[in-house]
């Protein structure tokens, strides 16, 4: 599988932190909307995940909400899917690395599935644009053999809701058209 950047999904921003350092340690700014094109609303929510070294959160995908993910430690392996049937990019998967060391915000647009491998114990940053209420959830198997993507290990730790997730075949391209749309 030919491993994409995630700036090949329509509708994915990425946008290098500054870090300034001084003797007292570091400042990073996390979130500024003017830096992503997206009208990225007024229901802003910020939530952190903390992940044990081996677990898979996703792919989850959402019909309204833009995630932003800041890495705060660790490293991890990030997965986009395009699942916009009316997309140029739709199926396309991007398989990129994401780390504290190197910090970025990830723009994950609507219809976009996206789910992290811990590679270490991890902890993730993310901004929304909408406030949580479970009616906006949706997800797609991890090991989703359509897809193909090389995650770098067969037996993650998992959700049961990341383990019952419905292959892309399961959905159909006309369920998500009327989802996405």
């Amino acid at each position: 599988m030919r491993q994409e950047s995630p700036e090949s999904i329509d509708g994915v921003a990425v946008s290098r932190s500054d870090v300034f350092r001084d003797s007292r340690g570091e400042f990073i700014e996390v979130f500024r909307r003017e830096l992503f094109e997206s009208d990225f609303g007024e229901q802003i929510q910020v939530n952190c995940t903390y992940s044990r070294q081996g677990v898979i959160r996703g792919l989850h995908f959402h019909r309204l909400q833009t995630d932003i993910w800041f890495p705060l430690s660790g490293r991890m392996k990030a997965v986009l899917v395009d699942l916009r049937p009316d997309s140029s990019t739709y199926r396309r998967t991007a398989v990129f690395d994401i780390s504290a060391d190197d910090p970025i915000e990830l723009l994950i647009p609507p219809g976009v599935a996206h789910g992290y491998l811990a590679l270490s114990d991890s902890s993730l940053l993310y901004v929304v644009n909408r406030y949580y209420d479970g009616s906006d959830e949706y997800g797609l198997a991890w090991d989703d053999p359509d897809l193909a993507v090389d995650w770098g290990t067969g037996s993650p730790i998992l959700s049961d809701r990341d383990r019952s997730n419905p292959r892309i075949s399961d959905m159909g391209e006309e369920w998500l058209r009327d989802l996405l749309n």
